[in-house]
């Protein structure tokens, strides 16, 4: 295709190609008019937006406030923030009634007889150990039990006992 276009066309005569090159010299001099008057009044824009203090920041913080303003007028936005409060409602009723019904669920597990003997196994277990590790006169809670016979078994040293009952009779 490229060689088929011959750009030296010789269909053309010396006096319209001469007339071509003036109106094109005559286009690029309008261009280079119209690029001067524009950067002129690009010029005078600036100034006039200095004097009325418009900052570049302000002018995109202007930008963005209409364009929020906008996304929250259209219809879509509204719609979708109607749904997503309804679905809100709806997931706060729901989370709300399973909250109701383990808590009573919880308090009718309490009170079922099965639940209270577990109870009640569960503390003469720790009664019995609190006698067992503490001895029979020691008092207090579980934990100051568990803790003095921790403190009890630091002081007694794993080699002093296996030491005494390796120093036994062969």
């Amino acid at each position: 295709m490229a060689s088929e276009v011959n750009l030296n066309s010789s269909t053309l005569t010396e006096e319209e190609r001469e007339e071509i090159q003036q109106e094109l010299a005559k286009l690029e001099d309008e261009i280079n008019t119209l690029k001067q008057v524009l950067s002129s009044k690009e010029k005078q824009h600036a100034e006039l937006k200095q004097k009325l203090g418009i900052t570049p920041l302000s002018e995109l913080r202007n930008n963005f406030s209409r364009g929020w303003h906008d996304m929250q007028s259209s219809t879509a936005y509204k719609r979708t923030s109607e749904t997503l409060s309804t679905a809100g409602q709806r997931t706060s009723a729901a989370f709300n009634t399973f909250s109701s019904t383990i808590t009573r669920k919880i308090g009718d597990m309490r009170n079922s007889p099965s639940f209270r003997s577990f109870e009640e196994k569960v503390e003469t277990t720790v009664s019995t150990l609190k006698t067992k590790v503490g001895g029979t006169g020691t008092g207090g809670s579980f934990e100051e039990v568990l803790s003095s016979a921790a403190n009890a078994s630091s002081h007694d040293t794993p080699t002093n006992s296996f030491m005494a009952s390796s120093e036994g009779p062969c």
